[in-house]
């Protein structure tokens, strides 16, 4: 564990070091299928390869990571092994109606055909991120993708996810994401998936006496009583602030930012005493889990350097940095118990997509 950081430029050169000696070059070699340029489903602690079925989120989210931080000049040879590995993954992956399936084998053999809306907008996302190394790398894919997700359209506005519980606001997060990243490419139609998105958010998914971002609704987008599903994730409000408030800037709406900023105060509800956020709140805002994912962490860290003071954020960072205090440094612990300790496991490949997306706004915001 590093000494508590003094000040963002500390906390900020303690993880770019992290991330640029330790953690990039370790998942681009044991996290990387080098026969096959795919990315592998997570490292044990100690930084070897732990075999699992291979998620589409998987080589999404590390075509992602490593295409922006080639973008960032953290390394050109990343950009090349993000493309090589978005080839595998369309090669694969891809169904005959343009969607991708949700898992393969080591092999590419699909293990688990199904089409989930929110791992389509992961494909998105890595797509553009390709399109930023280099013009016309996904444009083509992503303008048939977008296509190919009219049958999960609902009539009630925004889309259907795939599964028991098809009416989810979390997949429409990272399409929102998906579609601000291809519009900041200048690529045409997206500003308008992202509008219809972020306005269904403002209108249906947050419940307008709280404030908060429910997860769960019926057909008519209300959300469904606490006792069928009514939680509330503290990662996801943090998420959603930081999303809309980018879109209102995008769209000159600074009205957003209140609404934005009512949800990173929803989501500290949930950072309890040991300065960490916890899993879910109930829906009068009390601690539900108290199990604390990584991912929730590296949310309250980019959310608090978008609407918290310079403390909020260095509390942030410091919570964080105790999941990455491992046997193999480059690795992390994703599930902090409520008894302080952590649950034994792989580290997640998944996870990276968060790390990197908290570690380069902080590289900003401290001028690096």
């Amino acid at each position: 564990m590093p000494a508590p950081f003094a000040t963002l430029a500390a906390a900020a050169a303690w993880y770019d070091a992290w991330l640029v000696e330790a953690a990039l070059p370790l998942w681009a070699a044991a996290g990387r299928d080098s026969a096959r340029g795919s990315f592998r489903e997570a490292l044990t602690l100690a930084g070897e390869p732990w075999s699992a079925p291979r998620r589409a989120r998987v080589q999404t989210r590390q075509v992602w990571v490593y295409a922006t931080a080639a973008a960032a000049g953290l390394g050109a040879a990343y950009g090349a092994q993000a493309k090589a590995a978005y080839g595998f993954y369309r090669a694969h992956y891809l169904r005959p109606d343009g969607l991708f399936a949700r898992a393969a084998a080591d092999d590419g053999q699909i293990t688990d055909p199904a089409a989930l809306l929110y791992e389509q907008a992961f494909s998105l996302l890595a797509m553009a991120a390709l399109e930023g190394l280099e013009a016309g790398a996904g444009a083509a894919d992503a303008a048939a993708l977008r296509t190919a997700l009219a049958p999960m359209r609902h009539p009630a506005g925004g889309f259907r996810e795939t599964g028991a519980q098809p009416f989810q606001a979390n997949a429409h997060m990272h399409l929102l994401e998906a579609a601000l990243a291809w519009e900041e490419t200048g690529a045409a139609g997206w500003a308008a998936l992202a509008d219809e998105i972020a306005e269904l958010a403002l209108a249906r998914f947050i419940d307008a006496e709280s404030g908060a971002i429910r997860e769960f609704f019926d057909a008519e987008w209300r959300a469904l009583p606490d006792a069928a599903g009514g939680l509330l994730e503290p990662g996801h409000q943090f998420e959603w602030a930081w999303l809309l408030n980018r879109w209102g800037r995008a769209r000159g709406r600074p009205e957003v930012r209140a609404v934005a900023e009512r949800l990173y105060a929803t989501g500290l509800r949930g950072v309890d005493a040991r300065g960490v956020a916890a899993g879910a709140l109930w829906a009068d805002l009390g601690v539900r889990e108290q199990t604390a994912r990584l991912w929730a962490q590296t949310e309250h860290l980019k959310a608090a350097l978008a609407f918290g003071g310079e403390a909020e954020a260095l509390r942030a960072a410091q919570a964080l940095a105790l999941y990455l205090e491992t046997p193999r440094r480059g690795t992390w612990r994703d599930k902090l118990r409520a008894d302080g300790g952590f649950v034994e496991e792989p580290a997640p490949a998944t996870s990276f997509y968060h790390l990197v997306g908290a570690i380069l706004p902080l590289r900003r915001a401290a001028g690096l």
